[in-house]
Order: C-alpha cells, then sequence, then structure tokens
C-alpha cells in the first residue's frame, strides 16, 4: 500500500464524488439519452482521475 498525503486523499475525493453523481444520475434515468450521456462522461471522468492522480504522484514529494 502507497502512503499518500491529504492533497492525494482530497483529489480523489473529489472525483469520486463527481462520479457518484454522474453514476446516480444514469442509474436514475435509464433508456433515456441523458442516462448515457451521464455514464459516458462518468467513464471519462475515471480516466481523468486516473491521470490526474499518478500526475500528482510523480510531482508530489510526499506521495512520490
Amino acid at each position: 500500500m502507497i502512503k499518500t498525503c491529504a492533497g492525494f486523499a482530497a483529489l480523489r475525493a473529489k472525483y469520486e464524488r463527481e462520479i457518484g453523481y454522474l453514476t446516480a444520475h444514469s442509474a436514475r434515468h435509464k433508456g433515456r439519452p441523458a442516462a448515457r450521456c451521464s455514464a459516458t462522461q462518468a467513464a471519462s471522468m475515471k480516466a481523468r482521475m486516473a491521470r490526474a492522480l499518478n500526475g500528482h504522484l510523480a510531482r508530489c514529494p510526499e506521495c512520490g
């Protein structure tokens, strides 16, 4: 397990909260175009989260 700083945890929590909102919206509007759009946005948000967290690990002296 990697020891991470508070900045990493805050960044991760922010992305996970947004992904949760998009996923819940997609579930509420199942079968409609809005649901498909939210699901697509959630998937791209996961990729952005991974990129942001990897960038943080590369730059942060406490994490990396």
